[in-house]
């Protein structure tokens, strides 16, 4: 198990009212937020299946997910040892509270999800197995 605390502000000053980059094959972009409340990013997860999420994480805060590209399937906890598989649909945003990863069926960073969060929070990781 590890552990990684978040801090505000956790996010890259950007230029209002114009578009942001969006790098592509990189799995997580912070992109901006409002301090001390929320931040925003793209999260495309580098695994291609199941077999390549080693760890999931939880965070002392939900985390919005809503799929923008590609296929990304979700992997939550059953909170059991196992885990569920939860392929997102675009446009149809998931509050994830479990400890969760996610892959790319279609090939490491072919997905893409707009995620929401809190600016600050903790996270704890471990293997799936120990979420129990």
């Amino acid at each position: 198990m590890r552990k990684v605390s978040t801090r505000t502000p956790s996010f890259p000053e950007v230029t209002f009212d114009k578009p942001l980059n969006i790098p592509e094959g990189e799995r997580w972009n912070e992109l901006c937020g409002d301090m001390g409340h929320w931040r925003v990013g793209a999260y495309s997860p580098e695994g291609g299946s199941l077999a390549d999420v080693q760890e999931l994480e939880l965070h002392t805060c939900p985390e919005l997910f809503l799929l923008i590209s590609g296929s990304v399937t979700l992997v939550l906890s059953d909170m059991k040892g196992g885990v569920i598989e939860m392929p997102l649909e675009p446009m149809k945003p998931v509050l994830v509270t479990a400890p969760h990863s996610a892959y790319c069926p279609n090939g490491p960073y072919s997905g893409m999800c707009f995620v929401v969060e809190r600016d600050e929070f903790d996270t704890e990781y471990r293997p799936p197995k120990q979420w129990v």
